[in-house]
């Protein structure tokens, strides 16, 4: 999956992020002649070397990992799980010491050996951490057997419905409906990514099914990525339903503000960026109508925490590497920076540092809501998925 503005809506979103990475000086012979000299101590510099979201690689905390560990912090940026996923499936564990995920993935990563157990007891910071995002409550960052820690929090957030409030009736607000209602034809957006707009109308179908909270063909809970046939028929039929009230399908969240700050679009299903964004410029009374942001609609939502993972194939030193560069992440004055840099809901509890806006804002009152939305998985049938997103287009 691929999500965070601040209120000078600069930074880049990692949900919009173009796929790059390191430069890799090589060291091989050229026309006989050897490579570049490296010294001893360049040599034996130990380097954390991670596969990661490029919003999370902060200057000021990277150089403060840097000159008390002695270590060089080396990061790879990439866009979406499964692009990270397919890196480290390919031997990149012998590339990367961290990788970073969300949802179901660290589950994925570990249960196909590669990643390893986090030991929590060596991330003192991890005190920090909100309840909600704790193994006991958040439970994906465990195995199934609840075993192990496979992962550590870092921020979070959902695939919730921004809605300015001043043209959309109260009452229209809070449901998946919405973004099926006649009465805004015109005024509707969603993304052009066809897993979130399959996954949350896959919620509302299982929803007037009556399947969602009865017996699964798997056995396990309801989750909008593991969809049955007739559900899936069903999310398309909204689907098609709901093209024709669409104005557009944004391709970025530049698009989408724009859309919004013109009026044009009154409600769409984003990843709270906009939203921030908004919020921001309506206190700066740059704006002349209210927004609300609907995190977890009546019928299920959409939601993301990203973590870190070892490397299973990292050895000691890197091992504990990874441990310091989780514990300084979450440390509460360097968090603080984190949130206000990505702009990202925190899974650290930094109301004391937060001014109430910012609190508000980066969901620090919120984060019970967390453990109760649908957490971003692979499709089941990515075929079937295609199959459906086509049908939709070409109607």
């Amino acid at each position: 999956m691929s999500k965070a503005l601040k209120g000078n809506a600069k930074s880049l979103s990692r949900r919009q992020l173009l796929k790059s990475g390191t430069a890799v000086a090589a060291g091989a012979l050229v026309f006989g002649r050897p490579g570049p000299f490296i010294s001893n101590s360049e040599a034996a510099t130990p380097t954390l070397r991670l596969l990661m979201w490029q919003p999370y690689s902060i200057k000021e905390i990277v150089s403060e990992f840097e000159s008390t560990t002695g270590a060089k912090f080396a990061p790879t940026f990439f866009d979406g799980n499964s692009e990270a996923f397919n890196k480290l499936k390919v031997g990149g564990t012998k590339d990367f010491d961290m990788v970073m995920a969300d949802g179901f993935w660290p589950r994925l990563y570990f249960r196909q050996g590669l990643t390893k157990a986090v030991d929590y007891s060596k991330i003192p910071n991890m005190s920090g951490v909100f309840p909600d995002f704790l193994p006991q409550s958040f439970k994906l960052l465990a195995d199934e057997e609840g075993k192990n820690n496979v992962a550590a929090p870092n921020c979070w957030g959902g695939y919730g419905i921004t809605v300015n409030t001043t043209n959309v009736a109260k009452e229209d607000i809070g449901s998946i409906e919405l973004l099926l209602n006649s009465k805004y034809a015109g005024h509707l957006a969603t993304n052009s990514r066809f897993e979130e707009n399959i996954a949350l109308m896959g919620i509302l179908a299982a929803t007037r099914l009556g399947t969602k909270d009865g017996p699964r063909p798997d056995g396990k809970p309801f989750n909008p990525y593991q969809l049955t046939d007739a559900e899936l028929e069903e999310t398309k039929r909204l689907l098609i339903e709901q093209k024709k009230l669409l104005l557009t399908r944004y391709q970025d969240y530049d698009a989408l503000d724009r859309l919004m700050r013109a009026n044009s679009v009154w409600a769409a299903p984003e990843f709270a960026e906009t939203y921030r964004h908004l919020t921001v410029l309506k206190k700066d009374g740059k704006l002349n109508f209210d927004v609300e942001h609907v995190l977890k609609p009546k019928e299920g939502g959409l939601g993301w925490v990203d973590t870190w993972m070892i490397s299973s194939e990292a050895d000691s030193e890197r091992t504990e590497l990874a441990h310091k560069w989780i514990d300084l992440f979450l440390q509460k004055d360097n968090y603080a920076k984190v949130v206000r840099s990505t702009g990202y809901g925190g899974v650290v509890d930094v109301r004391s540092i937060l001014t109430a806006d910012e609190s508000e804002l980066y969901f620090q009152n919120r984060s019970a809501e967390a453990s109760q939305l649908h957490m971003f998985d692979q499709p089941s049938s990515p075929e079937k998925w295609e199959r459906i997103w086509s049908d939709v287009e070409a109607s």
